[in-house]
């Protein structure tokens, strides 16, 4: 006999695991819904999209509705196995992660670039969050089974003209039964010689990977934290110092300027010049970040989005 888990706030009884175990789960699975898992190179892995594809992230302009009334930036994506372009907000990017994360209770769902409520419309957090949604949309299209999640293909194919369409999409996924416990009766696991797991292997593997994580997600932190501090002295320290050094030679050089002598004409120039070069070495600093440590900053965002989903992926994985 089995009890019932007596934590109701448990990831494990929340994803659904608790009621697939006891056998009440139940629903009739679609061909269309079976998540395939096949052993490969490496042990157990989903079986890869037989039509892998990718989608470009471009264009972020600002639009408006009610008259004006409510503005909006809207970002074009392009699929590459429809080449069809469409424009989705980032409510609707909100909005699908939201149903993959509360369907895929196993599979981690990297986070979205966090929302701003002021200046959203500030040309370099525009920048900076649609850089955030391509590496989240390259992820989700190299995923084999969130690529082919119906959500997922509805966000990216639904034209944004189609307001019917779309509400449609959005309805049906919602209504989607195969969710929490009946989620597991989707998955089809290998059978046949090498098949069988051994369980302290697996423990093993999975207690592993937990500590791999957990140091990881405190590197990446700490990591995140040294890059943004540094990066934040080239834009506006380093920057301003070397700016004094050239501000100093530029005074220097303007005190010579008053000597009216043939034969310091060339030196005055070189004065000029050396001001100059220190303005210019000030901000090549301060663009330094963005050809650098913001890219590895973005890339960290997402690997912290993907590390703090693992723990309760872990704990439903203990669970069953």
């Amino acid at each position: 006999t089995v009890s019932r888990n007596l934590n109701r706030f448990s990831t494990f009884v929340k994803s659904g695991g608790e009621a697939f175990v006891l056998g009440e789960a139940s629903g009739f699975v679609k061909d269309g819904d079976k998540l395939c898992v096949v052993l490969g190179p490496r042990g157990p892995e989903w079986q890869e999209n037989p039509y892998p594809f990718q989608c470009s992230i471009e264009d972020p302009t600002k639009q408006t509705k009610f008259k004006g009334m409510k503005s909006y930036i809207a970002y074009k994506l392009v699929p590459s196995h429809t080449g069809q372009q469409v424009h989705r907000r980032y409510k609707h990017f909100d909005w699908l992660y939201g149903r993959l994360a509360e369907k895929f209770p196993v599979i981690s769902v990297p986070h979205l670039p966090e929302k701003q409520a002021t200046g959203r419309f500030e040309e370099d957090f525009i920048s900076k969050r649609r850089k955030g949604l391509a590496w989240w949309m390259d992820h989700m299209c190299s995923h084999p089974v969130l690529a082919q999640c119906d959500a997922f293909q509805h966000f990216l194919t639904c034209p944004s003209t189609d307001e019917k369409a779309w509400k449609q999409g959005k309805r049906k996924a919602e209504k989607d039964e195969m969710v929490g416990a009946n989620f597991f009766l989707t998955i089809s696991v290998p059978t046949g010689p090498g098949a069988n797991l051994d369980l302290q292997e697996v423990e093993s593997q999975v207690d592993g990977f937990k500590a791999f994580t957990k140091k990881m997600d405190e590197s990446a932190l700490q990591l995140n934290h040294t890059a943004n501090e540094f990066a934040r002295k080239q834009v506006t320290g380093f920057k301003k110092e070397y700016q004094k050094v050239g501000h100093s030679f530029k005074c220097l050089s303007q005190a010579f300027e008053l000597d009216q002598q043939a034969f310091s004409a060339g030196l005055n120039q070189a004065i000029a010049f050396t001001a100059e070069a220190y303005d210019t070495i000030g901000d090549l600093f301060a663009d330094q970040p963005r050809q650098d440590l913001d890219p590895v900053m973005d890339l960290l965002a997402l690997y912290q989005g993907h590390l703090a989903n693992f723990p309760d992926i872990i704990h439903v994985q203990k669970g069953k």
